[in-house]
């Protein structure tokens, strides 16, 4: 259905009016243009239905580009990685949810004049592409989900507030090289998440300009605002009609993100969905790249 308003879609930093644009604008949704990257082999067949792809909070396209590499190795099909808003090299406000991240997918479709995609979201990129598959069915051909759940979330994710309130408040003098802000940076850091596996990852978005100013690549305050509506994605995707077509979910055994007991209710939604528990973290495709690789690739290619 379109939308016969007049509405806004924001490319970069500016707003460009539209018309008989898609369901995805008709909400004053302000969809950017993302940051992507293309893999493909020599051999891509254009009547298959390209691969996008989209990381975690934290994440930029830069984390899946060994993954995506491999599976447009392994296939015939298009690999797209994103920068999802406010996220690595695409632009950046005060919006950070679901819907707005599925608008962003819709807009990126219509760049590339692609008519029908698979999926594959990794824990807010997951999100992301169940909510785009439940509101969009038409424009999915398969999905994969890592290591998360339409259904809860671990009660630690408050620990990803305190997380980004320490990432506001770092201070780092100018004269600092890089070397030294970056272990000043995790200093701080490590005061908050006892974890150096997390407090790495973070620092990956660290960055200094050419005067000296640290800064973080990422949205620090639009993420921090939006922390709270991580907690509502039944409130997002309520209403919403299951999503028949199929679906995989990959999850880490060691990971709390999804609670193998809600696997029936996942099912309601999903009923065309399997699911494989991979003896990984909340980060399963790097635990455990190769078997993810290898489930993907048979899965897509059914």
């Amino acid at each position: 259905m379109l939308c016969n308003r007049i509405k806004h879609l924001s490319i970069g930093q500016r707003l460009y009016p539209i018309k008989n644009h898609v369901a995805a604008y008709c909400s004053n949704i302000q969809a950017i243009d993302m940051s992507y990257d293309v893999f493909e082999s020599k051999n891509s067949d254009n009547n298959l239905s390209p691969l996008i792809i989209m990381h975690g909070l934290f994440g930029s396209k830069q984390n899946w580009r060994g993954v995506g590499r491999a599976l447009a190795s392994k296939m015939n099909r298009k690999v797209i990685t994103v920068d999802a808003r406010n996220h690595g090299n695409s632009p950046h406000t005060d919006d950070h949810g679901s819907k707005s991240m599925a608008a962003d997918i819709v807009q990126l479709m219509h760049r590339l004049n692609f008519q029908k995609i698979s999926v594959l979201g990794h824990s807010m990129g997951g999100r992301t592409m169940m909510y785009f598959a439940l509101k969009y069915p038409e424009m999915v051909d398969k999905g994969i989900i890592a290591d998360i759940s339409p259904i809860s979330i671990p009660g630690d994710i408050s620990i990803m507030s305190k997380i980004l309130l320490a990432m506001k408040n770092i201070n780092i003098p100018s004269d600092v090289p890089m070397a030294a802000g970056r272990q000043l940076a995790n200093a701080q850091l490590i005061k908050v998440v006892p974890s150096k596996e997390t407090v790495d990852f973070v620092l990956l978005n660290l960055r200094r300009s050419d005067d000296g100013k640290y800064y973080w690549i990422h949205n620090v305050d639009a993420l921090y605002n939006n922390m709270s509506g991580f907690t509502k994605y039944s409130e997002t995707i309520g209403g919403l009609p299951p999503f028949k077509g199929p679906i995989m979910f990959i999850c880490g055994k060691n990971s709390p993100y999804v609670d193998p007991n809600h696997w029936p209710q996942i099912q309601n939604i999903f009923p065309n969905s399997e699911i494989h528990w991979l003896d990984a973290g909340h980060l399963v495709h790097f635990d455990q790249a190769a078997k993810f690789i290898e489930l993907t690739v048979n899965f897509l290619n059914k």
